[in-house]
C-alpha cells in the first residue's frame, strides 16, 4: 500500500512475465501505476542482450523507446557470478554495460555464486569486483553492480564478509525473502546490518519450507513472509531505492501471472 511516507517507489521484475515482449512488460506497469521494472527475461529468454540487439540494434535506440513509455527499467538482471572462474560471466557483463549506460545507469545484478565463502572464495569476488570497477573507469560507464543475496550471501553477517573483502562501493540486492526464509533474520536485523549497502530489494511472499525448493510461493499478503515490519523498517530509513516484487513464475509455473500477484499485492495493502 502506497504511503506519503515511502521514500522507496514500487517495481517489478519481468521475471513473473517472462513470455511477453517488453513492450507488454512496460503496458502492465502503466495498467497497475507502477513506475518502474527491472528486466530478467523478456520473449521466454533471459538473454537480454540478444533481445536488445534484434529489437532495438543500439542502446541508444532502446533507451528513446523506453523513455517514450513513461516507464523507467531500473535494473538489468545477468547470470554473472562473482565468484566464478568462468570468463563468460565477464563477457556478460561488457556485452550488458552499454545498454545500462544508456537507459541512465541503472544497476546490473549479478549473482555471488559462493558455497562456503572461504578465503579462496572471497579472493575470487574481489577480484572480480576489482576487474569491474576498473572496465567501469576505463569505458567510463555509469552503470554499476549490485550482488543478489541469493547463493551463500543469507544472512547479514554472511553478506559482510563478502562486502568487508570487496573492494569499496560494492553494492547489494536484497532478497528479502531468502534472508528471512533460508538465512532465519528478521526483516529489521538484516536491514539494521547490512542497510548502508543496499541498493535494491526484491519482495515476494511465500509459507516457507527448508529449503528453497520445499518454499511454495502465494500471491503477495498470503503468505507468512513478516513485510509489515519490512515496510516499517524502510519508512524508518532513508531508502530510496526501489521495492521490486521478484513474482518468479517463469521458475514457479504453479504461480498465476502477474497482474494477479500485482492485484493481490493492491487489495492486500501487501506494500
Amino acid at each position: 500500500m502506497a504511503s506519503a511516507n515511502d521514500n522507496y517507489f514500487r517495481a517489478f521484475s519481468s521475471l513473473g512475465c517472462a513470455e511477453l515482449e517488453l513492450d507488454e512488460v512496460l503496458s502492465i506497469a502503466s495498467r497497475h501505476h507502477i513506475e518502474a521494472v527491472e528486466l530478467r527475461a523478456l520473449a521466454d529468454s533471459i538473454d537480454l542482450i540478444a533481445y536488445f540487439e534484434q529489437k532495438f540494434e543500439t542502446p541508444e535506440k532502446l533507451a528513446d523507446h523506453i523513455a517514450k513509455s513513461g516507464i523507467r527499467v531500473v535494473a538489468l538482471d545477468a547470470s554473472c557470478k562473482v565468484i566464478s572462474d568462468d570468463t563468460s560471466d565477464r563477457d556478460e557483463l561488457i556485452a550488458l554495460a552499454p545498454w545500462a549506460h544508456a537507459l541512465g545507469g541503472v544497476w546490473i545484478r549479478v549473482f555471488d555464486g559462493g558455497e562456503k565463502l572461504n578465503a579462496p572464495e572471497l579472493a575470487r569476488a574481489s577480484e572480480m569486483l576489482t576487474w569491474w570497477q576498473q572496465q567501469r573507469a576505463e569505458h567510463g560507464w555509469n552503470c554499476d553492480l549490485m550482488i543478489e543475496t541469493h547463493d551463500s550471501m543469507i544472512t547479514s553477517s554472511q553478506i559482510n564478509r563478502v562486502l568487508e573483502t570487496a573492494p569499496a562501493g560494492t553494492w547489494v540486492l536484497w532478497d528479502a525473502l531468502h534472508t528471512w526464509n533460508l538465512g532465519g533474520e528478521s526483516p529489521t536485523d538484516t536491514w539494521n546490518g547490512i542497510s548502508e549497502s543496499v541498493a535494491h530489494i526484491h519482495v515476494k511472499d511465500a509459507v516457507p519450507g527448508k529449503d528453497m525448493q520445499g518454499t511454495r510461493h502465494t500471491l503477495p499478503g498470503n503468505g507468512e513472509y513478516p513485510m509489515a515490519e519490512l515496510r516499517d523498517v524502510l519508512r524508518g530509513s532513508d531508502y530510496r531505492g526501489a521495492l521490486s516484487l521478484e513474482w518468479a513464475r517463469k521458475w514457479h509455473t504453479y504461480l498465476p501471472t502477474i497482474e494477479t500477484a500485482l492485484i493481490a499485492a493492491k487489495t492486500n495493502r501487501w506494500w
